[in-house]
């Protein structure tokens, strides 16, 4: 298989680590952050850590290729649809989304994308043991797919369905 290109949205606390981790796995690893402080920063660490992770200052440029893209925003209703939509719209069909979230339900924030299939949220990412919360609609390929991500960088994957209640009115 060739290797997956990630894109990590996000160079505040925790984005650039795993921009790091994913690039140390031998994935494509492109780094986004529209503050260029925070794009500096993680830059410099990435420069002493000696490997290739490309840098981006927009969505669009971190996301046009991408296989897998993961989001390091915060972990609230507002900031995860505004960068669900932005994905959404800017990478191709291709391009599972990923969130790493405890507060809020994959299968609402999916609802608000034309890939509902092609998402899937993250509980523990910093743990060895991931749990990876698959939507109502998310599909056994983006399951297999993240998997594959997650035991690259050598985590354990445990599945779950989604069972947090709606917060979002969908429309039928």
């Amino acid at each position: 298989m060739p290797p997956l290109r990630v894109a990590v949205i996000g160079a505040g606390r925790l984005g650039p680590s795993f921009a790091l981790e994913c690039a140390r796995a031998g994935f494509s690893t492109v780094l986004e952050d529209v503050m260029p402080h925070k794009l500096r920063r993680a830059g410099e660490q990435i420069e002493q850590a000696g490997l290739d992770v490309e840098l981006a200052s927009t969505v669009e440029a971190a996301v046009r290729e991408a296989d897998i893209a993961i989001d390091f925003v915060p972990d609230e209703l507002e900031s995860k649809l505004e960068i669900f939509s932005l994905i959404d719209r800017m990478a191709p069909p291709k391009t599972v989304i990923c969130t790493p979230t405890d507060a809020l339900s994959i299968t609402d924030l999916a609802s608000c994308t034309y890939r509902s299939e092609r998402c899937a949220a993250l509980r523990g990412l910093a743990q060895k043991e991931v749990t990876l919360v698959r939507g109502e609609a998310s599909s056994n390929e983006t399951v297999a797919l993240v998997t594959r991500l997650l035991e690259s960088l050598g985590r354990s994957v445990r599945v779950e369905a989604d069972t947090m209640a709606p917060m979002l009115t969908k429309n039928l």
